[in-house]
């Protein structure tokens, strides 16, 4: 055996020259993997310049100096590419979604808390929104919350004054426009923390509405996070 079964760490041979070579390599490997933490996933195509110590994960049709390196963990060490295998279950963080990752066999699963042998699973993710209010009696975002998608709560954070003759602002959904909160502050800071008393399905994409209470807006910045639910099918 010259490799562990593994993650392929490169063993030391019985009278091996130079075993500190080995033995670097190996903990270079180890340094990458342990709590692992990739610049991306699902990458084919090897970034132009790369740094000492950057690590991605590899998508299934790789080109150039990762080819053949189908759903690997690629690591840049001492001016080159080597590569180590992604076992089911490994989580990442990745660096340019800010989100953690679970690998099922085949891709990496953003939010991923349960998967079954075949993929079928249960996500958890938030999205975040930047909304410029526009002037009026309300203001929406369109298609803030995902079809299919179990709602726990919705947060936000004012971070532009809300302005206008309104005394305060609902945030809900059509048909239940307090559903997120109701009698909201305007002052830049100020924040919000809806829950739904039980967790919510949406079969559709569904906008979030803000409404002006006893007035309009005129301006303001929310930004607006969705923390929700989503079931995984299994493959075929």
């Amino acid at each position: 055996m010259v490799d562990t079964s593994r993650f392929e760490l490169p063993l030391i041979s019985a009278s091996q020259a130079q075993k500190h070579v080995t033995v670097n390599e190996a903990l270079s490997r180890l340094d990458a993997l342990v709590q692992l933490c990739v610049i991306d996933i699902d990458q084919n195509t090897p970034p132009s310049t790369a740094q000492e110590g950057d690590v991605y994960a590899l998508g299934d049709s790789p080109v150039d100096e990762w080819f053949e390196q189908d759903l690997k963990i690629a690591l840049y060490l001492n001016g080159g590419w080597i590569f180590m295998p992604a076992h089911v279950g490994m989580k990442a963080y990745i660096k340019a979604l800010n989100s953690i990752a679970m690998f099922d066999g085949s891709s990496w699963i953003i939010g991923a808390q349960t998967l079954s042998q075949n993929g079928a699973g249960m996500v958890q993710k938030v999205v975040e929104y930047d909304h410029i209010i526009s002037s009026g009696a309300t203001s929406s975002i369109l298609s803030a919350i995902p079809a299919s998608s179990v709602v726990v709560g919705v947060t936000g954070r004012v971070i532009a004054d809300v302005t206008g003759s309104l005394s305060g602002f609902s945030l809900g959904v059509t048909g239940s426009i307090n559903r997120y909160g109701s009698g909201l502050s305007l002052a830049t800071g100020s924040w919000l923390r809806g829950i739904t008393g039980a967790p919510l399905t949406y079969y559709s994409d569904e906008d979030l509405l803000l409404t002006a209470e006893n007035g309009i807006f005129t301006a303001g910045t929310l930004r607006i996070a969705v923390h929700y639910w989503e079931l995984l099918l299994p493959r075929v």
